[in-house]
């Protein structure tokens, strides 16, 4: 029960307060291990395609394990001293994990940057997308950080959510370890390859789940938002493997649905033209505001899988003293 409490609490700790600038975090420690371990398995292995693999999966093991049995170690000798310092603990790893205030704050300074001049704009984006920015027009920049906001629904809330309500924190931890792998090695380039072929594969898996998870409540949020819920669906249905990964179209297709706009579609990544498909229909311009919208829906949704998750992970605690109390 006193997870369940953490997960909650820090979900509204990370909306109040978000991450505050020069504060340090977790991910920054599982960034560096990754880091350091490819290091030491790439002298260790063979640069061949078949030790790159078997390196890969090495790192994938050294870092999932080490950043799931920190936390988990640290809150049982905090348990052992006290219920209530552990309990504090999971609180603030929880809060720590998620990043919904974060997905606001990113929109936000894209918003902003609009309202100064394009060439602003575009440094802005540029920070949180892969493609080149340089030549992007104001409404590239819209749609480029309404789909950030609604891939990320996933990885920043929902996926997140999903761990912490199967295993607390720990578990948490250790899939944001499988997301951070993936964003530092899971590239088709040259150099990872072969590397980081089973930590992409490894957050295609994680996040198969979650993704669905948050389309239906991104689905479901559109019409508390009076948004067009009809066509959230509609498009979802049609568009939601409209990409090269199975997941980032799920929620991708429901916010292009719901706002009525056409996200995707082909980009450059350091200067080749790589072609994308569209996802949703191109029924009207997209407009600054819609970065605002696309905010709101992600809001809705991470709302409505939380406290959907709360409730399901309370009755299932309850379940097993609703039969003692019977069977007594």
């Amino acid at each position: 029960m006193l997870t369940t409490l953490s997960i909650a609490l820090g979900f509204v700790l990370d909306g109040l307060l978000g991450d505050p600038d020069g504060v340090w975090h977790p991910v920054c420690a599982i960034g560096a291990l990754i880091s350091k371990t490819e290091k030491l398995l790439r002298r260790l292995f063979p640069a061949t395609p078949r030790g790159e693999k078997i390196a890969g999966v090495v790192l994938w093991c050294v870092v999932c394990g080490v950043s799931y049995a920190a936390p988990a170690v640290l809150l049982w000798l905090l348990g052992r001293a006290s219920p209530w310092l552990a309990f504090a603990a999971e609180t603030l790893f929880c809060y720590q994990i998620f990043a919904r205030k974060c997905l606001v704050e990113a929109g936000d300074k894209v918003y902003e940057a609009l309202q100064t001049s394009l060439a602003e704009a575009r440094r802005a984006i540029a920070h949180y997308v892969g493609r080149d920015t340089g030549a992007l027009t104001e409404e590239g920049v819209i749609k480029a950080a309404v789909e950030t906001v609604a891939e990320n629904t996933t990885d920043g809330v929902v996926a997140p959510l999903f761990f912490m309500l199967l295993g607390g924190a720990p578990l948490a931890f250790c899939y944001k370890a499988v997301n951070t792998l993936d964003s530092m090695v899971g590239y088709h380039n040259e150099k990872y390859e072969h590397f980081g072929w089973f930590s992409a594969k490894a957050d295609d898996v994680c996040n198969f789940f979650p993704a669905r998870i948050a389309a239906v409540c991104m689905i479901a949020g559109a019409g508390m938002l009076k948004f067009d819920s009809r066509n959230a669906l509609r498009i979802f249905k049609r568009d939601r493997f409209c990409h090269k990964s199975p997941n980032s179209a799920q929620t991708e297709s429901v916010c292009a649905g719901a706002l009525h706009l056409q996200l995707g579609g082909s980009a450059q990544y350091f200067g080749q033209y790589v072609h994308k498909p569209t996802i949703g229909d191109d029924d009207r311009a997209a407009v600054k505001t819609d970065i605002h919208r696309a905010c709101d829906l992600m809001t809705t949704a991470s709302v409505f899988a939380l406290l959907l998750g709360l409730a399901v992970r309370l009755a299932l605690l309850s379940a097993p003293l609703a039969m003692g109390a019977g069977g007594f």
